[in-house]
């Protein structure tokens, strides 16, 4: 029992380090390459994780191998157009001017009913207002809209807005004073204790959360348990 819990946790940190190395990606954003790496992954550890007879390095050197080659491509890829097309391939025009590239589609195997329905999930019901659709190589599908089918904005209606937009820092994260964000707020232990002071809080322990922009406006939030 000690063997296989070991076993398992070596693995799994193993697998974790290097998915992290090869990068954040989401699964429905994988390119083909990173998902056949997954998938493989997956396989070579469950097999040391399940078999004891089967030595622990056996599994490790696959996965370490598999990891190592994942990080070439990607290197080869970033020094080569060319190799990253042949690689992960090449962005592809599916609708352009609201004509459905049927040639385009038939190539990628992308059905008819496979469009609707990224149209409908971008809440496009119009196929003549895309201007231009793109399947990407993750298999992601890109709407861009014609000009006058889409929101207009305070630009094209020439009014002056002031940009309000920021970016807010979390101080306090469920209880725990994250001291680097504090710091890099430029706010300092002082007016972390005026600001539970005001809540009429003693202990960063009662809020879940708290977060400053750079216009200086909080949000905080406390645990139920301290309302």
């Amino acid at each position: 029992m000690i063997t296989a819990l070991f076993r398992t946790v070596i693995l799994y940190f193993l697998l974790i380090v290097g998915l992290r190395l090869t990068g954040k990606r989401q699964i429905g954003e994988l390119e083909p390459n990173e998902l056949v790496l997954t998938m493989l992954l997956s396989d070579l550890a469950a097999v040391p994780m399940q078999d004891f007879g089967i030595p622990l390095i056996n599994g490790a050197l696959p996965i370490a191998t598999l990891l190592s080659l994942s990080m070439l491509l990607s290197y080869f890829s970033l020094r080569s157009v060319r190799f990253r097309k042949l690689v992960c391939g090449e962005p592809t025009v599916i609708i352009r001017d609201g004509v459905p590239q049927q040639a385009a589609m038939r190539r990628n195997r992308f059905t008819l009913d496979e469009l609707m329905e990224e149209l409908r999930c971008q809440s496009v019901t119009d196929i003549t207002s895309v201007k231009y659709a793109i399947l990407e190589t993750s298999g992601q599908l890109s709407v861009l809209l014609r000009s006058d089918h889409q929101p207009v904005t305070p630009h094209q209606a020439s009014l002056q807005v002031q940009d309000d937009v920021t970016l807010p820092t979390v101080i306090i994260n469920d209880g725990r004073v994250l001291h680097d964000n504090l710091k890099a707020a430029g706010r300092d232990e002082n007016w972390l204790k005026k600001q539970l002071k005001q809540e009429k809080l003693t202990d960063p322990k009662q809020v879940f959360l708290l977060t400053v922009d750079e216009q200086g406006s909080t949000v905080f939030v406390k645990k139920e348990a301290a309302q």
